[in-house]
Protein backbone atom coordinates (compact mmCIF):
# COMPACT_ATOMS: atom_id res chain seq x y z
CA UNK A 1 0.00 0.00 0.00
CA UNK A 2 1.11 3.57 -0.71
CA UNK A 3 0.11 6.61 1.34
CA UNK A 4 0.14 10.12 -0.06
CA UNK A 5 -0.06 13.36 1.89
CA UNK A 6 -0.47 16.34 -0.43
CA UNK A 7 -0.32 19.79 1.17
CA UNK A 8 -1.98 22.37 -1.06
CA UNK A 9 -1.68 26.10 -0.36
CA UNK A 10 -3.86 28.31 -2.49
CA UNK A 11 -3.43 31.94 -3.32
CA UNK A 12 -5.08 34.10 -0.63
CA UNK A 13 -8.83 33.57 -0.44
CA UNK A 14 -8.92 30.83 -3.10
CA UNK A 15 -9.12 27.70 -0.93
CA UNK A 16 -12.89 27.24 -1.29
CA UNK A 17 -12.72 27.63 -5.10
CA UNK A 18 -10.00 24.97 -5.30
CA UNK A 19 -11.87 22.69 -2.90
CA UNK A 20 -15.02 23.02 -5.02
CA UNK A 21 -13.10 21.82 -8.09
CA UNK A 22 -11.39 19.13 -6.00
CA UNK A 23 -14.68 17.78 -4.63
CA UNK A 24 -16.13 17.65 -8.15
CA UNK A 25 -13.18 15.47 -9.18
CA UNK A 26 -13.33 13.08 -6.19
CA UNK A 27 -15.83 10.58 -7.70
CA UNK A 28 -13.61 10.09 -10.77
CA UNK A 29 -10.54 9.54 -8.57
CA UNK A 30 -12.31 7.12 -6.23
CA UNK A 31 -13.42 5.13 -9.30
CA UNK A 32 -9.80 4.64 -10.38
CA UNK A 33 -8.28 1.17 -10.13
CA UNK A 34 -6.31 0.94 -6.89
CA UNK A 35 -7.76 3.97 -5.09
CA UNK A 36 -8.45 3.13 -1.45
CA UNK A 37 -8.88 6.61 0.02
CA UNK A 38 -8.88 10.14 -1.40
CA UNK A 39 -10.09 12.96 0.80
CA UNK A 40 -9.38 16.64 1.43
CA UNK A 41 -9.03 17.88 5.01
CA UNK A 42 -8.69 21.29 6.67
CA UNK A 43 -7.71 22.42 10.16
CA UNK A 44 -9.95 21.13 12.91
CA UNK A 45 -11.77 23.94 14.64
CA UNK A 46 -11.57 24.95 17.35
CA UNK A 47 -7.85 24.26 17.33
CA UNK A 48 -6.41 22.12 20.09
CA UNK A 49 -3.53 23.43 22.22
CA UNK A 50 -1.03 21.05 20.59
CA UNK A 51 -2.30 21.54 17.04
CA UNK A 52 -0.14 23.22 14.41
CA UNK A 53 -2.62 25.04 12.20
CA UNK A 54 -2.13 25.14 8.44
CA UNK A 55 -4.15 28.30 8.00
CA UNK A 56 -7.11 29.48 5.91
CA UNK A 57 -5.47 28.99 2.51
CA UNK A 58 -4.18 25.44 2.98
CA UNK A 59 -5.72 21.98 2.85
CA UNK A 60 -4.30 18.48 2.95
CA UNK A 61 -5.25 15.58 0.71
CA UNK A 62 -5.00 12.19 2.39
CA UNK A 63 -4.68 9.36 -0.11
CA UNK A 64 -4.17 5.60 -0.01
CA UNK A 65 -3.37 3.54 -3.10
CA UNK A 66 -2.99 -0.19 -3.59
CA UNK A 67 0.35 0.24 -5.36
CA UNK A 68 2.81 2.69 -6.83
CA UNK A 69 1.56 1.62 -10.28
CA UNK A 70 -1.98 2.73 -9.35
CA UNK A 71 -0.64 6.05 -8.05
CA UNK A 72 1.35 6.65 -11.23
CA UNK A 73 -1.75 5.93 -13.34
CA UNK A 74 -3.68 8.40 -11.20
CA UNK A 75 -1.09 11.10 -11.83
CA UNK A 76 -1.59 10.84 -15.59
CA UNK A 77 -5.39 10.44 -15.64
CA UNK A 78 -7.31 12.81 -17.91
CA UNK A 79 -9.53 14.04 -15.07
CA UNK A 80 -6.42 14.98 -13.07
CA UNK A 81 -5.06 16.98 -16.01
CA UNK A 82 -8.41 18.77 -16.25
CA UNK A 83 -8.43 19.51 -12.49
CA UNK A 84 -4.86 20.79 -12.69
CA UNK A 85 -5.68 23.10 -15.60
CA UNK A 86 -8.75 24.42 -13.77
CA UNK A 87 -6.90 25.19 -10.52
CA UNK A 88 -3.35 25.99 -11.70
CA UNK A 89 -3.73 29.76 -11.38
CA UNK A 90 -5.33 29.47 -7.93
CA UNK A 91 -2.58 27.43 -6.25
CA UNK A 92 0.45 29.09 -4.65
CA UNK A 93 2.31 25.93 -3.57
CA UNK A 94 1.91 22.21 -3.22
CA UNK A 95 4.04 19.55 -1.58
CA UNK A 96 3.37 15.88 -2.24
CA UNK A 97 4.72 13.24 0.13
CA UNK A 98 4.59 9.62 -1.07
CA UNK A 99 5.02 7.23 1.85
CA UNK A 100 5.32 3.51 2.43
CA UNK A 101 3.98 2.11 5.72
CA UNK A 102 6.59 0.41 7.88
Amino acid sequence: MIHVIAIITTKPGQREAVLKAFRANVPAVRAEQGCIEYEPSVDSSPALKFQTEMGPDTFVVIEKWESIVALEAHSTAAHMAAYSALTRDLIAHRAIHVLTPT
